[in-house]
């Protein structure tokens, strides 16, 4: 039995969306006189057993927030969910919605207020990090989790024309000049934001230090950043590899190092920050909540759903094709990750100075 959902008043409050074509399929119980359970009729939906020997009936639709603007990794995986759950046909629909904002806290201000059970939104390092350094209304502890989907290391560039040859030449600069060099990447307090002070705090400046010395200019998606960093208005950027590949296989961007601890299938060639002599390792992972006071009968259909997507052979060729890891759990197994990383970040924040102890 998972843990009880506690349900919190949010800070922000989303207008209702537009009617869903279909609603949550309820539970199929055997009854007492031993009739089958009944499913959905929903073309390849899944099923599973639940405690009581029922069956879990199919979804016919679900609705997907990506809580960040359109171009960044949350809407990726979104809109790649999206396109996994229709093209295998196991949801008729699967209609992706941007509710950007303040590290993903917005978003999961609107799912803390979603009445409809089939609703999925992407979450992660980054929102755990926000949530501590904007002192969110809505914490992820308030809703229900659902899986872990996905790691993607991070990668430090620069503008091609850029004088900083390695990490080592960047962050020299960063520690000599402060805030004359900026460093671009995702929400204040996201993973982004954490590798830029681990970094600094790896090469000696002391924690209350770090953001006074490091400039970070946070933005609201992928495009943005590629964007600034090609116009010269900031110096670097962080963000997963993913975001940046392209500009950096034509040539416009400069990979100085990549945050996994061995290097990325994307940019194999790119050494990690390890090699370039940082003791620093970092990989953003991904995965999905629903609304609060969910029951488990709504809990199981939803894992259900997704369980089918990641076993599917286009979930599959997904990951090959944006180098994201697979790293899936479900269950007891997310719920106890999921606690144990927003610890962890607790603490990292607090260590490089990014939030108060």
């Amino acid at each position: 039995m998972r843990s009880a959902q506690r349900p919190r008043s949010a800070g922000t409050t989303h207008a209702s969306r537009s009617a869903r074509s279909a609603g949550f399929v309820a539970l199929g119980l055997a009854t007492a006189l031993g009739l089958a359970a009944c499913s959905s009729g929903a073309s390849g939906g899944a099923s599973s057993s639940d405690e009581s020997g029922g069956e879990a009936a199919a979804l016919d639709a679900v609705s997907l927030i990506a809580p960040a603007d359109p171009g960044g990794g949350w809407d990726q995986t979104a809109r790649a969910m999206s396109a996994t759950l229709t093209g295998e046909e196991l949801v008729s629909s699967a209609p992706v919605e941007n509710i950007g904002g303040a590290g993903g806290t917005v978003g999961l201000a609107a799912l803390a207020n979603e009445k409809d059970p089939a609703t999925l939104m992407v979450t992660g390092l980054v929102m755990v990090g926000a949530v501590e350094t904007n002192a969110s209304a809505v914490r992820i502890e308030d809703v229900t989790p659902i899986a872990k989907l996905t790691e993607e290391p991070l990668v430090v560039v620069v503008p091609a024309a850029s004088p900083y040859e390695s990490v080592e030449d960047l962050v020299a600069a960063i520690v000599e000049e402060g805030a004359a060099i900026s460093v671009t990447g995702g929400s204040a307090g996201g993973a982004d934001h954490i590798l830029a002070g681990m970094l600094l705090a790896e090469a000696g400046v002391d924690a209350d230090d770090v953001p006074t010395t490091l400039n970070y200019i946070p933005n609201s998606g992928g495009g943005e950043a590629v964007t600034m960093l090609l116009g010269g208005t900031v110096q670097a950027g962080i963000s997963g590899v993913g975001e940046f590949a392209e500009q950096v296989e034509a040539g416009e961007l400069r990979a100085l190092a990549v945050s996994s601890p061995e290097p990325s299938a994307v940019l194999p060639e790119v050494p990690t920050l390890v090699d370039e002599g940082y003791d620093v390792t970092l990989t953003n992972w991904r995965g999905l909540l629903a609304p609060p006071g969910l029951d488990d009968a709504e809990v199981e259909a939803l894992t259900a759903l997704v369980t089918e997507m990641h076993d599917s052979g286009s979930w599959t060729d997904t990951l090959a094709e944006k180098g994201w890891a697979d790293a899936f759990l479900t269950g007891a197994e997310f719920e106890d990750f999921l606690s144990g990383d927003i610890a962890q970040v607790t603490d990292t924040l607090q260590t490089i100075g990014l939030v108060a102890k």
